[in-house]
């Protein structure tokens, strides 16, 4: 069964964010390069810092490609509210540019992808924050169209009939932040909770937003919920970071479901 390298948060395009990504592929190649066949890499949005400047979309990518060369066939990505825009102001004609840079087509979303015994489910919690009423702030937004549809995959066979089922999508489900927030947690909660009253496993759900790292293990009746922080250790704002619980951390996690292990990976 794959093994899960999970990380989040990379804001490209910030001082030198880009270096700071390459030296974390360079270990990740270094550590587990060797097996690369035996991961999955799941990055949970805010790849760049400003999507206004397209070279940071190139230097991801640079950055993917790398990875991909190297043996870790499976690089899996969803979008955060940088990435559609500044990060508090996003703009539609980021979804397509986004689509076409980092997938080369025009799936919807959900993204549902089976990887040997594993089901990875991935979210966009931004394409319905961009409307000219809420195009501002950090908040993000799944949908009534997008969570119907994960409720309909997820009776699926082939999803039903695997292993284990991992979500995964940008914006925090769990902590309520003013501005800041996934505005229908509550509705996804009640899509992943009637899964498994139905016998469906929600094995693990994988975001980053909050840059703070935090687990929060067995809400919503999920085993695994991890915020992987920022990979490259964005600093929040000044009046925030001097707050020792929204210190922002890096929690690059390795996850393995087939000995029921998870370690930090740097």
């Amino acid at each position: 069964m794959k093994k899960i390298i999970h990380m989040s948060d990379l804001h490209v395009g910030y001082e030198d964010n880009a270096e700071r990504f390459y030296e974390i592929i360079e270990k990740i190649k270094f550590q587990k390069g060797g097996r690369a066949g035996e991961y999955v890499i799941v990055i949970t949005g805010d790849l760049v810092d400003d999507a206004h400047h397209s070279d940071s979309y190139r230097d991801v990518k640079m950055g993917i490609t790398a990875l991909r060369e190297a043996g870790f066939e499976h690089v899996l990505l969803v979008p955060g509210n940088h990435d559609y825009g500044t990060g508090e102001r996003g703009d539609k004609k980021f979804v397509k540019l986004f689509q076409q840079e980092f997938y080369g087509d025009e799936r919807e979303f959900p993204r549902k992808d089976i990887i040997e015994d594993i089901v990875f489910i991935g979210l966009d919690s931004m394409t319905e924050e961009l409307h000219w009423y809420d195009e501002i702030w950090a908040e993000g937004e799944l949908g009534d169209r997008q969570l119907y549809s994960l409720k309909e995959i997820l009776k699926q066979g082939d999803v039903s009939s695997c292993q284990k089922r991992v979500i995964y999508l940008h914006h925090h489900p769990f902590d309520f932040r003013p501005l800041h927030q996934l505005k229908d947690s509550s509705k996804l909660k009640g899509v992943l909770t009637g899964a498994i009253k139905e016998g469906i496993s929600i094995d693990a759900i994988l975001y980053g937003h909050n840059h703070e790292g935090n687990e929060h293990n067995g809400k919503w009746g999920i085993p695994l919920c991890y915020d992987a922080g920022s990979a490259t250790l964005k600093p929040r704002p000044k009046y925030v970071d001097w707050l020792p619980w929204f210190k922002t951390r890096s929690s690059i996690r390795v996850i393995d479901f087939e000995r029921e292990k998870v370690e930090r990976l740097l």
